[in-house]
C-alpha cells in the first residue's frame, strides 16, 4: 500500500513539476555589448529569483550589428525577440508604425514621471511611452588630467574646438603611443556618422536644407570633416578607422589617449580602478563648441522595447519594469558603488545625495540637458534629432556617408571626394523617397 501510495505521489509531484515547466516562459532579450548591459545580465538572478516562472535568453551583439538584426526582425514580423534594446532613433519611427507596444500602464512603482524629460520626450509618440531607458546619454570631454597639466594646460568646464585641437597636438607622444586625442571612426550611422554630425552642428553645419535639400557640398560640412581628419592625423591613433565606442574606451583604459570625446555612459568605465589605469587621472568638460551657439554633444538613450508580435508581452513588461527601475539603479549601487549605476535617466537619481559625489554626474546632466533635438543645427531644419535625422531613411543613407567618412579617414579618399560621394548618395536615396524632385 505504502509502496503504491508513494508512487502515486511521486507521479502527481512528476506531474507539478511538468506542468510548473510548461507554464515557464523564457524571454530573448537582444541587447547591446556595452558595459551597462553586460553587467544587466550578471545581476539577473534578483529578477528570476523575483519572477520563478520566467527564464532570460539573451543575445548580446555588437552596435552596428544589434541595429541590423533588431530592425530587420522587426520589419519583416520575424519574432525572434521579446525584448529589444533600442534608442532614441528608433522609438519614434516603429512607434508611430504601431511596431512596438506602449508602456504607460508599467506599474505605479516604475513611476514614469520620474524620468528625465529630455529623455522620456524622445521616446514618447502622442502620448504613449514606447520604450523605457536603461540608460541615458549625452557626449562630453574625458581627459587626462596628468597629461593635460605635463602639456601647461588647463581644461575650461566648455572648451573651444580650437583648444581641444591645441591640447590634443600638444599632449600627442607617438614614440610612446600616447595620442592626443581618440574619436570615432569606425563606419556606421550610429557609430562614426553620430560623432561627425554632433560636431557638424557646432561647425554650423546640417545634413539638410528647409526643403530637404542635401548640404555636404556646403563649406561648413568643408570646414567639419576637414577639422576632424586634420586632428585624427596628427593626434589621433593608428587605424583609427576601425575604432567605434569600444575600441576607444579600451585605448582610453590602458593610457593611450590624452582625450576621448564620446558618450556620458563611459565615465564610470573610464574612472572604474578594476578596469582604468588612469582611473585617478579622469577629468570632464562639456563637448566643444566654436562660438556658433551650438556644442557639439549628442542625446541618446538606449531603452528596452517590446515589438508589437511578442506573444510574452506581460512578461516581458515585468522585466522591463525591473531592468529600469529605481529599484534596479539601488541594486547597482548595493553591488558596485553608485558610480556604476545606469545614468541619465531619473530625476530622482539626480537629487539622490550620494550620487550626487559621483564626479562626472552633474556634467552628464547638463550635458544631457543642454541637447536640443527639435533645434540641432545653427540654421533651421525640417527634422529633429542631434546626431540623427528621425526619418526612416537616415539609417541607410548615413551608414553609406560614414563609409565615406571612414574611407576619407584611412587615406582612401581625399575629404572632397568623401562630400561629393556623400551628397550624390543623399540625394540619390531622398529624390527615390519622394523628399526631394
Amino acid at each position: 500500500m505504502k509502496t503504491r501510495l508513494g508512487t502515486l505521489m511521486g507521479a502527481v509531484a512528476a506531474t507539478c513539476l511538468l506542468a510548473t515547466a510548461a507554464a515557464a516562459e523564457t524571454l530573448t532579450i537582444a541587447t547591446v555589448n556595452n558595459g551597462d548591459m553586460i553587467r544587466m545580465q550578471g545581476l539577473t538572478d534578483d529578477f528570476t529569483a523575483k519572477n520563478p516562472g520566467i527564464e532570460l535568453e539573451w543575445v548580446t551583439l555588437e552596435e552596428n550589428i544589434l541595429r541590423q538584426r533588431v530592425t530587420t526582425d522587426i520589419a519583416t514580423k520575424g519574432g525572434q525577440y521579446d525584448i529589444m534594446t533600442i534608442g532614441t532613433y528608433e522609438v519614434p519611427i516603429w512607434g508611430k508604425q504601431g511596431w512596438l507596444v506602449g508602456l504607460n500602464d508599467l506599474p505605479e512603482s516604475y513611476d514614469i514621471d520620474d524620468l528625465l524629460p529630455a529623455i522620456r520626450g524622445g521616446l514618447t509618440v502622442d502620448g504613449e511611452l514606447y520604450a523605457s531607458p536603461f540608460y541615458g546619454e549625452s557626449s562630453m570631454v574625458m581627459y587626462r588630467t596628468d597629461l593635460m597639466e605635463k602639456a601647461g594646460l588647463e581644461m575650461p568646464e566648455a572648451p573651444t574646438w580650437d583648444f581641444i585641437a591645441q591640447a590634443a597636438r600638444a599632449m600627442t607622444d607617438k614614440d610612446n603611443e600616447i595620442y592626443g586625442v581618440c574619436l570615432r571612426g569606425k563606419a556606421g550611422w550610429g557609430e562614426n556618422a553620430a560623432f561627425i554630425t554632433a560636431t557638424s552642428n557646432s561647425f554650423g553645419a546640417r545634413w539638410f536644407d528647409e526643403n530637404w535639400n542635401p548640404q555636404f557640398d556646403s563649406q561648413a560640412w568643408a570646414d567639419t570633416l576637414n577639422f576632424y581628419l586634420g586632428l585624427m592625423a596628427d593626434a589621433g591613433p593608428p587605424g583609427a578607422s576601425s575604432n567605434g565606442f569600444n575600441e576607444n574606451l579600451a585605448l582610453f583604459q590602458t593610457g593611450k589617449c590624452g582625450m576621448w570625446i564620446d558618450a556620458t555612459v563611459a565615465a564610470s568605465f573610464v574612472t572604474n580602478p578594476n578596469d582604468s589605469t588612469v582611473h585617478d587621472k579622469v577629468g570632464f568638460a562639456l563637448a566643444p563648441d566654436n562660438g556658433l551657439g551650438k556644442r557639439s554633444n549628442w542625446l541618446w538613450a538606449w531603452s528596452l522595447a517590446i515589438p508589437a508580435g511578442s506573444e510574452k508581452i506581460e512578461s516581458a513588461k515585468k522585466f522591463i519594469a525591473w531592468a529600469t527601475s529605481k529599484d534596479y539603479l539601488a541594486l547597482v549601487a548595493s553591488k558596485e558603488g553608485w558610480a556604476n549605476v545606469p545614468p541619465g535617466t531619473r530625476t530622482s537619481l539626480y537629487e539622490n545625495p550620494e550620487y550626487a559625489k559621483v564626479p562626472f554626474a552633474k556634467m552628464t546632466l547638463d550635458s544631457i540637458n543642454s541637447a536640443d533635438p527639435t533645434n540641432p543645427a545653427v540654421d533651421p531644419v525640417p527634422y529633429v534629432g542631434v546626431q540623427f535625422v528621425a526619418i526612416p531613411e537616415f539609417q541607410g543613407i548615413a551608414t553609406a556617408v560614414g563609409q565615406q567618412f571612414s574611407a576619407a579617414l584611412a587615406g582612401t579618399v581625399t575629404a572632397e571626394e568623401a562630400l561629393a560621394n556623400a551628397q550624390a548618395l543623399t540625394v540619390r536615396e531622398m529624390t527615390k523617397a519622394g523628399y526631394i524632385n
